[in-house]
């Protein structure tokens, strides 16, 4: 079976994309992937050493002016473009993740007559998503709540594919006690998207409870921006803390976690509930669709996760969150549990079954 898949964009769509082909690799499918040649893609494809298209993308138009008309003929043309390269060999189903750089292939795929299989991560659909669904031959979600905002009867709730290294490298690491640390152990990830707020706040908080003798061990991603600060901020106020602008071994990190501090991206979700990490989400206010508050309140309603939103984070408020933390850890026990339970699962081999049975067959 011939398999494309169209995951290219943010890391966001890579990740999952591939973990998704790796899978069906192994199934002994030839995959390609097609890709937008973006610097996000290039981390994420060390491991692949199968075929790659490099196609155009673009973002969607936005209200009508001349830019925007400009951008709808170049989304039309790489749909073109995108069908003369896909006519060279033919697949025989296409996986797209659902970013602007699906919008191409999912065009061709439509117009050859190759079934098409769209992945949404989160939980309000984005727009290629919502444009595809119609006549797609599955839709998958990686949260139930998905349901409410899309209402077709071809969809699956699979879960979210997480990146194999991270799942391997799970399974090496000791089994996680059931009960917290003293002190507890925080993982803060600001990471490149807008992390600066939650940087500055989270060490300003930190500092002002260890003048309370009420004290945490943190490992924070900054993103490059801000390590330098922060770390001099924590030296500062005495707090342990190990800080990184930036790491591809996440999975020590997680294990260790009794709480994590962080974006509500999709993936994120699905690590977190992975390793049964509780969360403080501070959704990062100019996603796409508010799509981060969405993955968010999804998971507190299921006992997983706190929310706050950027606009009500402050050290203030932190600092009486995190106190109250410190006082009844036992919260972050039951946490974890729904995280375990009730949490987004791992949905590489399902939404690799679901293309298999989606394909065309011979």
């Amino acid at each position: 079976m011939k398999v494309a898949v169209a995951c290219g964009g943010t890391g966001g769509h890579v990740f999952p994309g591939l973990a998704t082909a790796c899978e069906l690799l192994g199934r002994g499918h030839e995959v390609t992937l097609w890709l937008t040649g973006r610097d996000t893609e290039q981390a994420a494809l060390k491991d692949w050493d199968g075929p790659v298209v490099q196609i155009p993308a673009r973002g969607f138009p936005s209200g009508v002016s001349f830019k925007s008309l400009q951008t709808a003929w170049k989304l039309a043309k790489a749909v073109g473009q995108c069908r003369s390269k896909m006519r060279q060999n033919l697949p025989d189903v296409l996986l797209a993740m659902g970013s602007y750089a699906s919008v191409g292939p999912c065009g061709a795929a439509r117009l050859l007559g190759v079934p098409i299989v769209l992945h949404e991560a989160n939980v309000v659909p984005g727009r290629a998503v919502r444009l595809f669904a119609r006549g797609a031959a599955a839709v998958a979600a990686g949260f139930e709540e998905t349901r409410f905002h899309l209402h077709k009867a071809n969809l699956a709730v699979v879960g979210i594919p997480l990146r194999a290294e991270l799942t391997e490298a799970a399974r090496s690491l000791p089994p996680r006690e059931a009960t917290v640390h003293s002190p507890l152990r925080l993982l803060v990830v600001g990471g490149s998207m807008g992390a600066h707020r939650l940087n500055e706040v989270v060490a300003e908080t930190l500092a002002r409870l260890k003048k309370k003798n009420i004290e945490f061990s943190v490992a924070h991603l900054t993103g490059r921006e801000d390590e330098t600060a922060v770390r001099a901020a924590y030296q500062a106020a005495g707090v342990q803390a190990e800080v990184i602008a930036f790491t591809k071994y996440m999975a020590p990190l997680y294990h260790a976690a009794d709480l994590a501090i962080c974006r509500a991206g999709a993936s994120t979700c699905a690590e977190l509930a992975f390793f049964g990490v509780p969360a403080l989400f501070v959704p990062y206010p100019s996603a796409a669709m508010d799509h981060q508050t969405a993955n968010a309140r999804a998971l507190e309603k299921r006992g997983t996760a706190d929310v706050v939103d950027e606009s009500a984070l402050t050290p203030e408020w932190l600092e009486s969150y995190l106190a109250q933390t410190a006082r009844h850890p036992e919260r972050l026990t039951r946490l974890r549990e729904a995280a375990h339970k009730e949490g987004v699962q791992d949905g590489t081999a399902a939404l690799a079954t679901l293309v298999e049975q989606c394909a065309r067959k011979p």
